[in-house]
């Protein structure tokens, strides 16, 4: 949602003593501010649901230029993997100054505090005011603007909901998972409202018609969920790299200098997935672009002994400029050279240890991913059991001084912000790519890892 937000102006006031705001939300960008959703009326007057840039929550009333409540979280959110399920509270009538707002994360409502300021009782907020706007996804003033993802994000008007309304306890993971069906206890009251509710339809779903519209930006659909988590690149696994993410961490531009390696957040053991990888600038035949698996993590700080992916044992990556397959710091003749503007499959099959590269469609070095044990034009791999993780993630290294751009496609349907021109074919139903999936292969997500 990167420079997008979505608004909406109140023709009415709502009750602005007591109600919930709920989102599932999804970190991409760490360390800046960014706001979930805002009211603010003028510089003096505004409410916030926010990260700071020390990946703090926080939950902050500001009227007549004064803070008058603030929640701001102890630990630091810095999983970019994970959907959180953020609800808070406000019921200013309540006589007990701590029960006045509240803050919980996936279920469990959060007590440690940077700062906690407890508001007057019956004090108001700027939230839920006539003609006063709601954002979401920015600042109210054209910064501060949302980089993850969104889902189910909800406003009850004249209510503090339990956070079980929307999530519960799954009984065999033990993990909060999202209900779809939003029930609240009274009633979604004068400005309640439901929006991106199963994809990025901004028309209200509650029982109201409080529909929002697009202040800014393009609003994309995204196949990752709470209930489906796809891979991006992993920007926790990146200080060597220093690559730049962006697109929810699926669009990756290289550091000038830096050789070094990117990684998954998602990684296997088992099963056989399939990704894409678009060359989007800089991808050229002078150059040093490597896709692939990694089952390493980059450890040095692009000196002249830097290692790039493929450089060390049971790395495994393909290079545009001359075509090779490197691993162990070996490289073997493989395959066609890519530039930009080419997309690049990936198939990984880890029940039979084999890789295959794909160029525009075409499976390089005549492969066969659905060949199983046989391997035709496959590339050997060691079994992820006998790496150092014990796993292996996606991978793209640099050795290319003046950097390169590249987007992954793990399934979301999107190479950056560009959906795919024409949907390949895919059985197991999980993910959207632009060519056909290999069948027996599935996308890397949470679901497609425990099929």
């Amino acid at each position: 949602m990167a420079n997008t937000f979505l608004t909406r102006t109140p023709s009415s006031a709502g009750n602005r003593q007591t109600w919930t705001i709920s989102a599932w939300i999804k970190r991409g960008t760490l360390g800046t501010y960014q706001n979930i959703v805002c009211s603010r009326s003028d510089a003096n007057n505004a409410l916030h649901l926010a990260f700071d840039d020390e990946d703090r929550l926080f939950y902050q009333h500001y009227l007549g230029g004064s803070v008058l409540g603030e929640l701001k979280t102890n630990r630091r959110f810095k999983d970019t993997n994970a959907w959180y399920n953020v609800v808070v509270t406000l019921d200013s009538t309540n006589g007990t100054a701590g029960d006045r707002q509240k803050m919980f994360i996936n279920g469990v409502e959060e007590t440690v505090f940077d700062t906690d300021t407890n508001l007057s009782q019956n004090q108001t907020s700027d939230w839920n005011d006539i003609s006063n706007p709601m954002y979401i996804g920015q600042g109210g003033n054209s910064n501060n603007y949302w980089t993850g993802s969104m889902s189910y994000v909800a406003f009850i008007d004249g209510t503090a909901e339990a956070p079980g309304i929307f999530g519960e306890t799954d009984a065999t993971t033990g993990e909060w998972k999202i209900k779809t069906a939003i029930s609240p206890s009274s009633a979604w009251g004068t400005n309640g409202f439901l929006v991106l509710k199963d994809g990025n339809s901004v028309t209200d779903q509650s029982t109201n018609s409080n529909n929002f519209t697009v202040g800014a930006g393009t609003l994309t659909k995204t196949e990752d969920c709470p209930s489906n988590v796809f891979c991006t690149i992993n920007p926790l696994d990146n200080y060597y790299p220093n690559s730049t993410m962006t697109h929810g961490n699926t669009r990756i531009t290289t550091a000038n200098a830096n050789r070094s390696y990117n990684t998954g957040t998602l990684g296997a053991s088992s099963g056989k997935y399939y990704w894409e990888v678009k060359m989007v600038s800089n991808v050229t035949s002078g150059g040093g672009t490597y896709i692939g698996i990694a089952s390493t993590n980059p450890n040095n700080d692009g000196s002249s002994s830097a290692q790039t992916l493929g450089y060390k044992q049971y790395d495994y990556s393909y290079s545009n400029s001359n075509g090779n397959l490197y691993t162990d710091n070996s490289a073997s003749s493989y395959a066609n050279t890519y530039g930009d503007n080419d997309i690049m499959g990936v198939a990984m099959d880890l029940d039979n240890n084999k890789l295959y590269f794909a160029k525009n469609g075409t499976w390089q070095n005549s492969g066969d991913p659905t060949s199983g044990s046989t391997g035709t034009g496959a590339i050997s791999i060691q079994a992820a059991s006998d790496t150092v993780n014990g796993f292996y993630t996606p991978g793209l290294g640099d050795w290319w001084t003046s950097g390169f751009t590249v987007s992954f496609n793990f399934g979301n349907g999107y190479l950056g912000g560009t959906a795919v021109s024409s949907a390949g074919t895919n059985a197991s139903g999980l993910g959207i790519f632009e060519y056909d999936v290999p069948a027996g292969y599935t996308a890397l997500c949470t679901k497609g890892l425990n099929e």
